[in-house]
């Protein structure tokens, strides 16, 4: 079987899946990949792609997305299908951008212990509905101490360019899948890549904010599993 490699958002890791294992564990083996380590979208495709078999189906969540997009302009041989999770093709705008680098250089200049992300950015990660539910907000705050302050500097820092222009390149079926209360993405940045990414398919997921396998994980499965099933390679 050629395997399921799985990429996390920001100050994201495998935890971003726990919910999904079990469901998810037929199209394995499965593998996570690690974004922690390196600085750019290149980078972090790259050292991915060390860690895959020869083909396999990738599914990235978020940031995941642009670096499972930049994996298959580096190696798109190897990629078999590929599903897109609350994620987009657009760059930060130039305040997004200048607001993450003072975040970085701040916490760059800080010597105290990293706490995490904070409680604001955890909430709005979440439906308006989830945001204050204790479980959810510890999986996340959990998953970014895990990371650490050098990866979350890292990933502050990182440039995000469009690639929009690029996307009628990606020949393996793509399946794109959109939150309904995403308050970090809307739902025409999911249109975009469904509408310019040749043989894609579109599916909202209802009820659920940004962190869609955390809040709406066996629904995300079965969306997941049923395209994959009807999409054999």
């Amino acid at each position: 079987m050629a395997g399921l490699v799985l990429l996390p958002g920001v100050m994201c890791d495998a935890g971003l899946w726990v919910k999904m294992s079990e469901q998810l564990a037929e199209w394995g083996p499965v593998i996570y990949g690690d974004l922690s380590q390196a600085g750019t979208l290149e980078e972090m495709a790259a050292q991915v792609l060390t860690q895959c078999p020869p083909q396999f189906t990738l599914a990235g969540f978020s940031m995941g997305g642009f670096v499972a997009r930049e994996m298959i302009r580096q190696a798109p041989e190897r990629v078999q299908r590929l599903i897109l999770i609350a994620t987009s093709s657009q760059q930060d705008s130039a305040q997004t951008q200048s607001f993450k680098t003072a975040t970085a250089k701040a916490l760059q200049a800080s010597k105290g212990e990293f706490h995490g992300l904070g409680q604001k950015a955890i909430a709005l990660s979440l439906s308006q509905k989830h945001a204050d539910n204790p479980q959810l907000q510890a999986q996340i705050h959990q998953m970014s101490l895990r990371m650490g302050k050098e990866a979350w500097c890292r990933q502050l820092l990182m440039t995000r360019s469009s690639d929009t222009d690029q996307l009628s390149q990606i020949a393996c079926p793509t399946l794109v899948v959109a939150a309904e209360d995403d308050r970090m993405r809307t739902l025409q940045e999911s249109r975009t890549l469904y509408e310019h990414i040749p043989h894609a398919q579109l599916e909202i997921i209802a009820d659920s904010g940004h962190m869609v396998p955390l809040e709406q994980p066996q629904a995300l499965a079965e969306v997941m599993l049923r395209w994959l099933r009807a999409t054999p390679v």
